[in-house]
Parts: C-alpha cells; structure tokens; sequence
C-alpha cells in the first residue's frame, strides 16, 4: 500500500493538478474535472487493492507455517473484476510436498474458487441492475471501467442457489388470523432447454408462481387510501405438475409454522383466482380456506353481461343479489335466462364460460361474504405485475425455462428484501482440500503471533537441553533446527 502511495504522490498528485488547472483556465468544463478526478482516484484505489493482495502473497512465500508442507512453484500474473475496475497482480502457486497438488494458497485465504474472476462486490453490482432491467445493463454496472458481457452474467444468475429453509425464530409470532394471496405470469419461452426445441404452437408459455403471506393490511399514512401489507413474505418461481405444486406450497408452510404460532391461528385466508393449484393449498396448509378473488368475480360477471346493451346493468345486479343472498339456484337462474336471449355463438360462450367459473367457485364466494370484519381484499394481479411483468413479460422477450425460474427466484429475493451481496457470499461452496494438508493457511497478525511464539519455545527449548549435554551435541541441534524446521 506504501508504493501505491507513493506513486500517486508522484505521478498522479501531478495529473490531478493538471486537472485543476484546466478547469480554472475553462470553468464551464465541470464534466471532464470530474472525469478527470474520478480516473485519478479510480486508479489510486486499484493500485492499492493490487498492492494489498501481493503483499499478502509475499507473507505466504516468506512464512515459516507455510515452508512445512509447501514450496513455491512459480509466480503468475492474474486479474480480477472489481466494482472499481480491473485488478491486475501477481500470485504464486505452491506444490504440496506430501500429495504433489498445486495450489494458490492466497485464493484459499480469500475465498476464491479457481475458477472466479469477478469480486463478490462486482457480481452484487451485476445483480442489482440484471434484476429490474437486462443482462446487458448487468454488465456494464458491475465495474466502473470495465464491461462484462450479458452471457456472463446470464450464465451467474442462472447458475444461482436460493436457500429456501426458513430461519428459526425462538419467540414465534402470535396471530389470528394469516392471508396468502397466489396468482401466476405468463412469460413467453423463445425455447425450453436449447434454442429450437419448441415444434407445438401455444408451448412456448412460462407460468411462474407467486405467493405472499401477510399479517394483514395497514393505510400507508392517516387519511391515506392507499394500503400496505403488513409483514409480506413472497414466494415463486417455476413449479410444475403435481410434486412441483406440493413443494410450493411445503415452503410456504415450512415459513408459516417456523415463524409463527401455529395454535394462536383461528384462520388462514388463501386468496385467488380459483385455479386447481391455489385451491389445493388447503391441502397443505392446516386450518386454510379459500376466498374468490374479486376482481376475477366481478370480471366474468361482466363478460357474461357486456353484450346486454340496456339490460346488461339488470342482468348484473340480479347475479349480485344473488350472491349477497347465497343463493346459488337464483344465480343459476339469471345465467339461463342470459343465454336464452344470448343468439351470439361467440357471446354464448363467453356467457357459459362465466357460469361455470361463478358457480363452480361459489364455496370461494360465499366464504368471501363471511367474516367480513377479519377479511382484506386481494392483491395478487397487482403483485405480479409488479414482481414478475415489469421484468418478464410487459416487453417482448425471449426467455428459457430455467431462465424464468432463475428471474422468478431474483425478484422474489428482492422483493422480500435481500441483499445482493449477501445472495452472493452464500454460493461459496467450501474450498476442497487435499488429503494430507488440511493444515490452516496463516496469515498477516494471526502468522506473525504464532510464528513469534513458536521460535520463543523453540529458543526455551534449545536453552533447557544445551545445559546437559556436550558442546557437539549443541551444533546437531541447531543443524536440525535450521534444516529440519524449515527456518
């Protein structure tokens, strides 16, 4: 870090006044000051993390710990990514004397998988502007001065792991009463595994799943109309067929009953439009009911009215007077005489389609109608254009499978608010390694410590010996000592 110092003191203290005096002479060209700046301390700080690294190298070729199983091999010259640019140093490789593996002991101090060139801050950078706008953004925001490419940082978000067990809380929350609201994007695929494989028309359609649960909703701001959710928590991502469905919901379950308790529960409202996946819940989640979603209700209500003209107002209070009445036969009723004076084909349709999903769903309804006190409204068509169009399927694009499941799995870590950086530290898989040196690797203060205690027992030892045995004896020690130890 001294000689990084010192050549900026030399070098670029002369280009920052360079800079200084231009814009003094021309005070209009506040741009390239800055520019100007930003370069000079950019590079600074590049220096120094280089320096950093090479001194730490220097203190594993010099360490004594290091001399018992390793030697040095050769030194290489490398580069990592950094948010600040390009750092570019020089490391050695040690060969094991036991095994005959090679190594660069300083990746293993510093966390580095052999194969990784981006620091974990780049890649945090990368992944904050890939999650709400392209791979290509991504790229140019991991560094300040140089660009990654979007097939890199396509190929790190979808090699991504998401942990999905549910943190342990000792004082479970006490509620009584839960809300999960479930809906589901349509992501258009431009292929499944590989480019080309789509042959059949209408299966190039993703439908990633999201699910949140809530503690209720709260008004943003006193005499404020607009509501927030208390506590959300999201889930989603690709889940399909009937074990995709069942560990969906085996998640959602896993973070009910690790967070809160589960006896001061009287009821957990599952919200939707109805689909087979949303109710099924139920299944899974003890003490559950579904609720219709009323924005779907009132949709269908409408296509199987619209084509009414004057009447279709009629024709819409007495389905909803029917509801409020629970009365299933009345609804049943109004829907028949609809279609008896519906000629349309088209419309006839749409108007069969509409009772079967209003009576079909009629539990959902009527469940809706009561306790209407402990009750929310759903907001699932909001929450997915939110969380998944705005990135997947408002703008036309091309995604795989996997890619979809990967997003789904970004933006649900977002929205519950994690950090990126942290999204990244937890890819670290442990650094294997070889049988017969499992010794830990020393380093700076903790080297310099043990080093100094153990040449102070070392010296005791030599001194208690020396004074009971001849003089020649002494000499094959110290040969021993010098040789033997590796000092």
């Amino acid at each position: 870090m001294i000689k990084s110092i010192q050549q900026f003191e030399e070098n670029g203290a002369k280009n920052l006044t360079g800079v200084l005096e231009k814009f003094l002479k021309d005070p209009q060209q506040q741009a390239e000051f800055i520019y100007g700046i930003t370069d000079s301390v950019v590079q600074l700080g590049l220096d120094m993390i280089a320096e950093t690294f090479e001194s730490m190298d220097e203190e594993l070729r010099n360490s004594g710990y290091r001399r018992r199983n390793w030697v040095i091999s050769r030194r290489d010259e490398t580069s990592l990514i950094t948010s600040l640019g390009t750092v570019r140093y020089c490391k050695t490789l040690f060969k094991n004397k036991k095994t005959g593996a090679c190594e660069y002991l300083l990746d293993r101090i510093m966390g580095l998988e052999s194969h990784v060139r981006m620091t974990e801050d780049a890649q945090a950078q990368m992944l904050e502007e890939a999650v709400d706008s392209s791979y290509r953004k991504g790229g140019i925001r991991a560094s300040l001065s140089e660009k990654v490419s979007k097939q890199t940082v396509k190929n790190k978000i979808h090699d991504l792991k998401f942990h999905t067990k549910p943190e342990k809380i000792e004082n479970k929350k006490q509620v009584s009463y839960l809300y999960i609201d479930a809906d589901e994007d349509h992501v258009s695929l431009q292929y499944l595994e590989k480019k080309g494989d789509i042959t059949k028309p209408r299966s190039n359609t993703s439908m990633p799943k999201i699910a949140y649960v809530y503690e209720g909703a709260e008004s943003e701001a006193p005499k404020s109309e607009r509501f927030k959710l208390i506590n959300p928590k999201y889930f989603g991502g690709i889940y399909e067929g009937s074990k995709g469905v069942e560990q969906f919901w085996r998640e959602i379950y896993e973070y009910i009953s690790a967070t809160y308790d589960m006896d001061a529960i009287k009821q957990i409202y599952i919200n939707g439009d109805g689909a087979a996946w949303i109710k099924s819940g139920r299944k899974f989640i003890a003490g559950s009911t579904f609720v219709l979603d009323k924005f779907h209700m009132q949709k269908y209500i409408t296509a199987a009215t619209s084509h009414l003209m004057d009447s279709s107002e009629d024709a819409r209070s007495e389905l909803y007077g029917a509801i409020h009445k629970r009365a299933k036969w009345m609804a049943s009723e109004t829907f028949e005489k609809i279609l008896n004076i519906t000629e349309n084909e088209a419309q006839r349709k749409k108007v069969e389609s509409s009772m079967a999903y209003i009576l079909g769903h009629w539990d959902g309804i009527m469940q809706g109608l009561r306790n209407k006190e402990t009750q929310v409204g759903c907001s699932a068509e909001g929450h997915v254009s939110h969380i998944y169009a705005d990135r997947m399927s408002s703008r036309p694009l091309g995604w795989s499978k996997h890619g979809v499941h990967q997003m789904a799995k970004l933006r649900i870590y977002k929205a519950n608010k994690g950090n990126m950086l942290e999204l990244v530290r937890m890819q670290k898989q442990e650094l294997p390694i070889a049988v017969g040196t499992e010794e830990r690797i020393y380093l700076s203060s903790e080297m310099f410590r043990l080093e100094s205690k153990r040449l102070t027992e070392e010296q005791r030892y030599v001194e208690r010996i020396t004074h009971s045995i001849p003089f020649p004896e002494v000499k094959k020690i110290a040969y021993f000592k010098n040789h033997i130890w590796g000092l």
